[in-house]
Formats: structure tokens, sequence, C-alpha cells
């Protein structure tokens, strides 16, 4: 078994050609085709806390097939995809060219996507249409107004904005490298584009002017505050992330006053039900051409030093890791 491990609290990550494949539990044996590369896999790398078990394999995404099953409902040969259910931080994840896993989480690969395509999609992907659907559900609908998506560079950025545009909705993305990615956001189906410091200076009127219908957060704190305060009567925000931070300086009359939902996603613990809506509503709507333009692909040899560059933020869209390379 082929390997990134990270053996020990505060001890670099290593490639290990030979790693011990009894280090893996679980009642479903596969062998993984691809991973792709999150920021929660470069923090693991890096040391950032997102490990919570040693020694340990990241990688909070694969795609693999099953070579051996205690579980009835798959059978050796099966494609599957796991997202989140703790791999990569409490469980080893998809860093390696093994893995036995738990049922739980696992989605059959559909039938009109790649494995290749499916990790390139990943934990970012399936989380930006867990976004998407909770707006929709939200009364969010195409043609009623601006929809922002933040961090819209980023992996679960961009599938959110090309998601979106297919579904007909106005999309403002806002990003902090507006001169290097307008153009490819704007490929993505972006409207406009603006700057993120519009949105992440210090925290306006608890009500401003009434900007957005809907929108997808990846950012938190004063960011997520002023969209709040932004966001039209009615209006739904699905927030994912925290990368400014996870304090929320806000106060309630956005939702008391002009009855703003706030609805979170968090794709680690989603449960079956959703995982098959969202992954079936991926491929059938998630343009592949479009995929395509917003991936890079990685060998697992390269992982360890691609950590830098993602927390960097020199990194935009999607990475595919191939285990075998």
């Amino acid at each position: 078994m082929r390997a990134v491990l990270i053996e020990s609290e505060g001890a670099d990550a290593r490639l290990v050609e030979d790693a011990d494949e009894s280090l893996l539990t679980g009642p479903l044996e596969l062998d993984v085709l691809f991973s792709s590369y999150n920021y929660k896999d470069a923090m693991a790398i890096a040391g950032s806390g997102i490990a919570r078990r040693f020694p340990l394999i990241p990688g909070i995404d694969l795609v693999g097939r099953v070579t051996g099953s205690q579980d009835e409902q798959y059978s050796a040969g099966d494609l599957v995809i796991l997202n989140g259910d703790g791999i990569g931080e409490s469980l080893h994840g998809g860093f390696a060219t093994r893995a036995k896993v738990r049922p739980d989480a696992l989605v059959r690969l559909p039938a009109d996507l790649s494995p290749e395509r499916a990790a390139a999609i990943g934990t970012a992907g399936f989380t930006a249409m867990l976004s998407v659907l909770r707006l929709e559900d939200g009364g969010v609908e195409p043609g009623s107004g601006d929809v922002l998506v933040t961090g819209a560079s980023g992996g679960a950025g961009s599938v959110s904005v090309a998601l979106l545009a297919a579904r007909g909705h106005r999309v403002v993305a806002s990003t902090g490298r507006g001169e290097e990615n307008s153009e490819y956001l704007r490929e993505l189906g972006a409207a406009d584009v603006i700057n993120r410091r519009e949105l992440s200076e210090e925290p306006g009127r608890p009500l401003q002017s009434q900007r957005w219908v809907g929108a997808i957060d990846a950012v938190g704190s004063t960011t997520l505050t002023n969209i709040l305060a932004q966001t039209a009567w009615g209006g739904t925000v699905a927030a994912y992330g925290l990368a400014q931070g996870p304090d929320l300086p806000s106060t309630v009359l956005p939702f008391i006053l002009r009855g703003v939902t706030l609805a979170g996603v968090n794709s680690v613990e989603a449960p079956p039900a959703m995982r098959e809506r969202a992954w079936d509503a991926l491929a059938r709507e998630l343009d592949p051409d479009l995929l395509d333009v917003m991936t890079t692909s990685i060998g697992l040899s390269e992982t360890i030093d691609y950590a830098q560059r993602i927390l960097d933020g020199e990194v935009r869209g999607r990475t595919v890791v191939d285990v075998t390379q």
C-alpha cells in the first residue's frame, strides 16, 4: 500500500511506498482510484489541528472500487464515492492506494460520471450542491435577483458559481484576486465579480441596502455579517466555511425585520438521502467541460509540497490526486 502518512502530532507528513495495510479498519475494502485535495487536507499535512488521531492517512475524499465487503449493499467491483464521514481527520483517508471504510456515507458512482471527475467534484463540489439546494429549498428562485458567492475562486466557490449559473441565477462572485480570476469566474458563469474587501472590512449597519436574494458563503465573520445585512427580504444565506473566522458580529435584525434565513451546510455528516440527492443533481447538472476547466491533477507524490500552495491561496478550483502517481 502506498500512502501519505502523518505519524504523530507535529511530525512531518511523508510518502510511504510500503505502508502497513493493517493500519486500516472497516467492513468495506477498496482500491482507491482517485482522491482530491481540499483545504482541510492541506491543514492536516501542515499540522494545523485537523488530524484527530495518529498515525493518520489524510484525504477527506476518495473514489474507489470495492474489493471486499462485509455489507450486503455492496459487492466487489462496485464503484463508490466517499466524502467526509471523518476520513482524513479521525479515520484513515484517501491519500493512499487502499482504504477500508464503513458503508454509511458511501454513494454509488453515478453512471454519467467518471471516477476522475467524481474526485474533481469531491467534498467541495458536494458542499456546493448542498448549498445550492439549501437556497432553492429556501425559496431563492432563478431570475429573482443577484446571488452572491464568496470565496468564489476556491473549490466549492467555483462549483457553486457554475451550478447557480446553470440553474439560471445571476451570480456575483466575490474574490480576493479579481484581476487574476475575473475571466476564469466569468467563464464559469459569473455575471459580475467584486473584490472581497467590499464585504470583509468592519461590519456596517445591521441593515444595509438590499443587494442579494441569496448567498453562498465560505468566509464567516465580518463578511457573513455584512452579507446578512445586505440580503433582501425573505432571502436565504447558506454558510459552509469560516475562512475569515468563526465569529459572527451581527444582530438579529436581518432575521426578524427582513425574514432572512441563515442555513448551515455540513457535508461531513450529511445523511444518506441528502448525499444521494446532491450527487444525482451533480451528475445531471455540472457541465463536465467547466469541471475540467477548474480542475488540476497531481500525483500522490506531490501532495506534501502542494499543501503550502493551498494554504497560501495560490490554487484555484479543484485538484484531483491520482494515487498511482
